[in-house]
């Protein structure tokens, strides 16, 4: 079903076959001719365009206010097209790639010419990634060029996980969203330094450090908190790296607390009432009735992680004065979740 609004983009369905043919023409069309359309993966929707063309990634960095410095992943589906996009191809490229594409995992690697300065932000490195979403796939091979692809939604935003969050967001600049269903994954990819040595996680993910330990041997922390790999004024190696990123429109915290009381005290001290409070919980369940709202989020990462941005975004669709995320676990599973909070919830 096609959808358009007097003031939005057409969306274009794509969860059955026939459908998605449709979809994957129509998109395939557009970025033919050097336009820019917003397309499902199994991270999050990006904002699509000819990784080999530099007006069409420019576009891409005005419609997002996106900082000239700051890289863009190229999607790409094979090994094949990767080898094309980087100038050096390793042995630890071809262990992750076996082990984990097509899936949420982007490899930094020195940039081949095919590859311009409007993609890496001058940069020597490209990040790549083999996208493990149907449609995402079907549409590079329509089009037979890797997609420059960073998340579709206004630069630092939080990002998209549904057609709808689209739409909302940047509906209004685009002429074309793919509707594939709900991001199955949630959060953005790994990303992980190759060039680096040992290698060196640049943005944790679902494909943990452990995981990627198991395939390739040591791989280095990510920049330590606090120490942010953004000196702003250099291209940066990969996405995901400034020190606020992922935000809704609303304050986000992330807090502990012992009981309800100790939460109200909080809260109190800040000059905030309960009632323009939204709270996303895992375990410390207070009464309903004196919040703006309540949500439960799941108590497993990797399904905390789907869910994390749809809350986010139904959560800021009530504007309260505050959101306030429990926090999670502090150990390695986590740390993806606590780095999109980290940076969400940075002032």
């Amino acid at each position: 079903m096609n959808r358009r609004g007097p003031t939005t983009a057409e969306v274009v369905g794509a969860r059955d076959p026939g459908e998605r043919a449709r979809a994957v023409a129509r998109a395939a069309e557009l970025l033919r001719q050097g336009e820019a359309v917003a397309l499902p993966t199994e991270t999050v929707y990006g904002l699509a365009a000819d990784a080999t063309r530099a007006d069409a990634v420019a576009r891409l960095f005005e419609l997002k206010g996106r900082p000239g410095r700051n890289p863009i992943i190229v999607h790409v589906v094979g090994v094949e097209m990767a080898r094309r996009c980087a100038a050096e191809w390793p042995r630890t490229a071809d262990r992750l790639a076996r082990a984990f594409w097509p899936g949420p995992l982007t490899m930094v690697l020195p940039r081949s010419p095919i590859i311009p300065d409007a993609v890496t932000g001058g940069g020597p490195t490209v990040g790549l990634r083999w996208p493990a979403h149907p449609v995402m796939q079907e549409v590079i091979q329509a089009c037979g060029f890797p997609l420059a692809a960073p998340s579709a939604n206004p630069s630092q935003a939080l990002s998209p996980t549904s057609a709808e969050h689209v739409v909302k967001s940047m509906g209004h600049q685009l002429r074309l969203i793919v509707d594939g269903g709900p991001c199955p994954v949630g959060i953005e990819s790994t990303v992980v330094d190759l060039t680096a040595h040992p290698p060196r996680l640049l943005r944790p993910g679902i494909v943990s450090t452990a995981a990627l330990e198991a395939v390739i041997g040591a791989v280095d922390d990510p920049p330590r908190e606090g120490a942010p790999a953004d000196d702003g004024v250099h291209p940066l190696h990969s996405p995901g790296q400034m020190l606020k990123h992922y935000a809704p429109r609303s304050p986000l915290a992330v807090w502990s607390w012992q009981d309800v009381s100790d939460l109200a005290r909080r809260l109190a001290s800040q000059g905030l009432s309960p009632s323009r409070t939204i709270l996303l919980i895992q375990r410390q369940m207070p009464a309903a009735g004196r919040w703006l709202a309540i949500r439960q989020l799941p108590h497993d990462p990797a399904s905390f992680a789907r869910a994390l941005y749809a809350e986010l975004h139904q959560s800021d669709d009530l504007d309260p004065d505050l959101i306030v995320v429990e926090a999670p676990p502090s150990i390695p599973a986590w740390q993806a979740i606590w780095d999109r909070l980290r940076r969400a919830s940075a002032k």
